[in-house]
């Protein structure tokens, strides 16, 4: 008997002041940086690849058509998710960009569910870079760098660069990244180079986590635990669940909550009055009861200098509502709506 697949407990992630530069901060304020996603990418190809993704994921892959870009998730029977996925639709092929801490996982449930007659699953993780792009400038920073743009928010073409494979992807407006761009190395290197030479900022991987927490987007390592279920990290919110596709793995626990009830948790935005406790992080606590703990944590620079304010994530009680003031350990912090909305600043 094959052993199930289960989630892995999260751990906190933590972006301090050195790991999110200033330039970073102010690119996504009013420009854009490009930064490699530490990603698996798996390729499912065949006459029966879209049906089968289809059974499996909780967003809509066939409605889009050939040419599609959208997120989902795999989840286990009972709704809980085992990982996260950016799906690329083209032809019989269907391409899986999957957050490293659950590429693992992700590849297993794929070879395990998806018959071979059907359609075959290849690992192409190490053949693979992902880079993408971020920021209010993202698009035209790309087009500056004469590189392939998707015609709209949630397409994606497979095409070329100076004759080399190249698969560009536009993400939806909501997204924490703009643009996705997956080809060989030596060919993501050049893309990067005509993205910096354009005014991109070259960032290392951690400003795509600064971004994911601004955008108040779940992570799979972090606001995911063994017991998360979609509606519980904004998957309405993000697009990231269908409600009239057909059957998918996990479906009706998915579907009993949202036409019957409500989650009993909620990802929200935390500002800090301070800087949070260093070390194991206490539980967020409000009018002296445990309501959830934090799963993120950034630095957010307010000016060229030091000056800044803590932000983060938290998977609270659904009771907890926005504008109310909790406590985690002896810091106050601010529940607010998400996305968060960065302060600007002009350069100095």
């Amino acid at each position: 008997m094959t052993a199930p697949i289960l989630p892995v407990p999260p751990t906190l992630e933590r972006l301090d002041r050195a790991r999110v530069p200033g330039a970073v901060a102010q690119a996504l304020r009013a420009g854009a940086f490009v930064a490699s996603a530490e990603t698996g990418v798996f390729d499912v190809a065949g006459p029966g690849a879209v049906a089968c993704l289809q059974g499996l994921l909780t967003n809509d892959l066939e409605a889009p058509g050939d040419g599609a870009f959208l997120y989902g998730a795999l989840l286990t029977p009972k709704g809980m998710i085992l990982a996260d996925a950016w799906v690329a639709r083209t032809g019989t092929t269907v391409r899986c960009t999957v957050p490293a801490a659950g590429a693992e996982r992700a590849l297993a449930i794929l070879r395990r569910s998806i018959p071979p007659r059907l359609a075959r699953v290849q690992d192409g993780s190490a053949e693979l870079v992902t880079l993408r792009v971020a920021g209010p400038a993202a698009l035209a920073l790309a087009e500056a760098a004469r590189l392939p743009i998707p015609g709209h928010p949630g397409g994606m073409s497979d095409t070329d660069l100076d004759g080399a494979a190249l698969q560009a992807a536009r993400a939806p407006e909501v997204a924490p990244f703009t643009l996705q761009y997956q080809s060989a190395p030596e060919v993501a290197a050049r893309i990067r180079e005509r993205l910096v030479a354009a005014g991109a900022v070259d960032a290392p991987p951690q400003a795509l986590a600064f971004a994911r927490i601004v955008a108040g987007w779940p992570g799979l390592a972090s606001e995911v635990d063994e017991k998360t279920i979609p509606q519980e990290v904004r998957f309405d919110e993000i697009g990231g669940v269908s409600y009239t596709k057909g059957c998918y793995t996990g479906q009706e626990t998915v579907s009993r909550l949202h036409f019957r009830g409500h989650a009993n948790r909620a990802l929200r935005g935390l500002h800090f009055s301070g800087e949070p406790p260093a070390g194991t992080m206490p539980p967020v606590t409000h009018q002296d009861k445990d309501v959830g703990r934090v799963s993120s944590l950034a630095w957010v620079p307010d000016s060229p200098t030091s000056l800044g304010t803590w932000i983060g994530l938290g998977i609270l009680r659904h009771e907890v509502a926005v504008g109310a003031t909790v406590r985690v350990g002896v810091v106050d912090a601010r529940v607010g709506p998400l996305p968060f909305a960065l302060p600007h600043f002009d350069p100095a």
